[in-house]
């Protein structure tokens, strides 16, 4: 291995540890490497970095020469520590305007049809399986990764409270449930137990094979309930399974401006309970749907007018 690919390695193992999944970077930095070594540059330059990044057969597209770039940078910052020789590219010098994907906000409606949809898979474990995902993912706001990697010990029903172990950024929280979230995870787990008294894995959601559910495998499954459901949208709008997440958070704010609470002051506790970073990641929901926007208006306009 050369010096440079084990520096990569232990910038990958660090980063890591801090809680970033890393998984782009590890992928890119090899192939960054290796051109590196094929040109005869001993360390990072702007030079180079520009060059490679711009000149990748494998995906030509603006975000992604981007995307290579800020991966770059990572390195080279940490790369310049040990060896000053090394050139770190200027922010902005592939510049690519993120834009955030408008989220499709699932109705209680759109939920329900989708439970009702999964209960139609088969064999039936597997229905109740995503039946009862669906509804976790539709009631809490959980990530689907989250979901998906919980264990059958992270679950206190008689508590009704599951635990959320080292998720995004390397945190770890408690989900408070619903009594009837509670329910219907107590019923699932009985039938589970029931089906694979022997189970191959911890995990508390699992396939009919008693293995842990793949995310590719929930993903397109999702789709075809979707399809099923006959639930659409408008261009460039796509349900997705991770929408639920932003339903739920949607329709949780939607509440507290309809119940007249104080939402500035209850959002550190939405934020919590989805696991974001601070309130300001969750301030992003506000602008997520129309109905939304509207409740804060009104709210907005009421507290101008009685100040007036």
């Amino acid at each position: 291995m050369s010096t440079l690919n084990q520096i990569a390695d232990e910038y990958l193992q660090l980063r890591r540890a801090l809680g970033h999944k890393m998984n782009h970077a590890a992928r890119i930095l090899p192939r960054f490497i290796a051109y590196l070594e094929a040109i005869g540059a001993e360390t990072v330059t702007v030079e180079a970095a520009l060059t490679w990044a711009q000149s990748s057969p494998r995906d030509p597209a603006p975000a992604s020469r981007a995307q290579r770039m800020a991966v770059i940078c990572g390195f080279a910052r940490y790369l310049a520590v040990i060896d000053p020789r090394t050139q770190i590219p200027p922010p902005g010098l592939l510049p690519y305007p993120r834009r955030r994907r408008i989220p499709f906000i699932y109705s209680l409606d759109h939920i329900a049809a989708l439970m009702a949809e999964a209960r139609k898979l088969r064999p039936a474990f597997r229905a109740a399986t995503y039946e009862t995902l669906i509804g976790l993912l539709g009631t809490t706001g959980m990530r689907v990764g989250e979901a998906i990697r919980l264990d059958a010990e992270d679950f206190n029903l008689a508590e009704g409270v599951l635990v959320v172990r080292m998720s995004k950024f390397g945190k770890s929280r408690e989900v408070l449930l619903d009594p009837s979230t509670v329910a219907v995870l107590a019923a699932y787990a009985k039938r589970r137990g029931e089906i694979q008294p022997c189970p191959k894995t911890a995990s508390f959601f699992r396939s009919a094979r008693a293995t842990p559910l793949l995310y590719c495998d929930v993903r397109s499954t999702f789709c075809h309930l979707v399809a099923s459901a006959g639930i659409s949208a408008t261009p460039p709008m796509v349900p997705h399974i991770h929408d639920l997440r932003h339903s739920f958070a949607v329709r949780t704010l939607v509440n507290w401006y309809r119940e007249g609470k104080d939402v500035q002051g209850y959002l550190p506790r939405l934020s919590t309970y989805l696991g974001h970073c601070d309130p300001h990641a969750t301030y992003w929901y506000l602008s997520a749907a129309p109905e939304l926007l509207g409740q804060a208006v009104g709210r907005l306009e009421a507290i101008e007018e009685g100040g007036a």
